[in-house]
């Protein structure tokens, strides 16, 4: 495992303001945003806990998959809250956080939860998942088009197109399926999975929108209520 943090965690001390902001209805009671150099030290911590819990996990339900996450801060100071998961050239999964990211979350407990999220993204597959879904969807509406006699900058277009809404088309489950298994990586890891899912009161709430990419927040703090009970 290896923490790159771009000489930028520390400098949190002194980040901008994040951009979401937005209050949920009825407003909870709003924890305070930590100072930088405490919201540092706690996204280290979570990091040395909860990483080796993904790689335990990760190499107990996958075979031949590179479970040695790489965690990383990106350090741009403009960027807004946010949190993913990719893979470099060789397979090796990658989890990433903004600085707003790590200075907006009120806890650790909320960190330990958006980095159990998003491994749990790798160790379900969700990349190759996305990509072959898309796949299939640029290659049926390719067909259609053909079939209808467009020509080939049309029938591009609806390869683009079905592309698009294949990989859209199991986005929210996917969200949902991290969201269950990256509750059980954090609590595992020592970190209390409902207070870290507090963080979507205080998000935008996408909504139940047709092709939208990520379910409605309480559906996804309904699922981590649900694998908490179970364990």
């Amino acid at each position: 495992m290896r923490l790159a943090l771009l000489l930028a965690l520390l400098a949190a001390a002194g980040c901008a303001a994040p951009v979401i902001s937005v209050a949920p209805t009825p407003p909870p009671v709003q924890t305070p945003r930590q100072a930088g150099i405490t919201a540092a030290r706690n996204f280290i911590t979570v990091v040395e806990a909860v990483e080796p819990q993904a790689e335990r996990e990760c190499r107990a339900r996958t075979r031949g998959v590179n479970c040695d996450f790489i965690i990383v801060v990106d350090d741009r100071r403009e960027l807004p809250p946010n949190a993913f998961q990719t893979l470099d050239k060789s397979g090796r999964p990658i989890v990433g956080f903004t600085l707003s990211l790590i200075a907006e979350a009120r806890n650790a407990d909320e960190l330990a939860f958006i980095l159990g999220h998003e491994a749990a993204h790798h160790i379900a597959g969700h990349i190759g998942r996305t990509r072959d879904s898309a796949m299939r969807g640029a290659i049926f509406a390719g067909v259609l088009a053909t079939v209808g006699g467009a020509n080939a900058e049309t029938v591009r277009e609806a390869q683009n197109f079905g592309a698009s809404l294949g990989a859209r088309r199991y986005s929210k489950g996917f969200e949902l399926e991290a969201d269950a298994l990256g509750t059980l990586i954090a609590a595992r890891a020592g970190f209390d999975p409902l207070r870290g899912a507090e963080y979507f009161t205080r998000t935008p709430d996408p909504g139940n929108r047709f092709l939208g990419t990520h379910p409605p927040n309480a559906q996804r703090i309904a699922t981590v209520r649900r694998v908490m009970a179970g364990l």
